[in-house]
């Protein structure tokens, strides 16, 4: 069953991994490792379609903003179908993964790659000015 919504520019967007049962349990996983694993989400990106992203980069924080704690991730910026001419000189559009709702609803290592991959995938199709709507369809939530 669907989670949260969580998408463009801070819209949600819909998740499909597990809670961990209120148990007070958090799987623990490194800054860096979680580095890693949204690392080789991006690796596993066809190099066809890495190719075309432009002007993006991808960070890691622990946090998402205060007033939305369960957000994945966030794409923030101009999707390449709505740039035009005027698109010069601008800082790079930027997708943020983060890492402690995402611990907090995986229940093992291989729901956290998952996880990752399917937020990777969501917000990099966000750069590409696929919808919410598309994206659901396709079943990245």
């Amino acid at each position: 069953m669907p989670k949260r919504e969580t998408g463009y520019a801070g819209a949600r967007r819909i998740s499909y991994g597990r809670l961990v049962p209120e148990n007070g349990s958090v799987l623990e996983m490194t800054r860096e490792m979680f580095e890693e694993l949204v690392a080789e989400a991006l690796d596993r990106i066809p190099p066809e379609l890495t190719r075309l992203m432009d002007n993006v980069a991808v960070f890691v924080e622990d946090e998402p903003p205060a007033d939305d704690p369960e957000l994945l991730g966030l794409y923030e910026g101009t999707p390449l179908t709505e740039r035009g001419e005027w698109y010069a000189g601008v800082l790079p559009d930027r997708i943020t993964i983060y890492r402690g709702p995402t611990l907090r609803m995986c229940e093992s290592r291989e729901d956290v790659i998952a996880e990752t991959e399917i937020t990777v995938v969501h917000e990099i199709a966000h750069h590409f000015g696929i919808d919410d709507a598309r994206l659901h369809a396709l079943g990245y939530g």
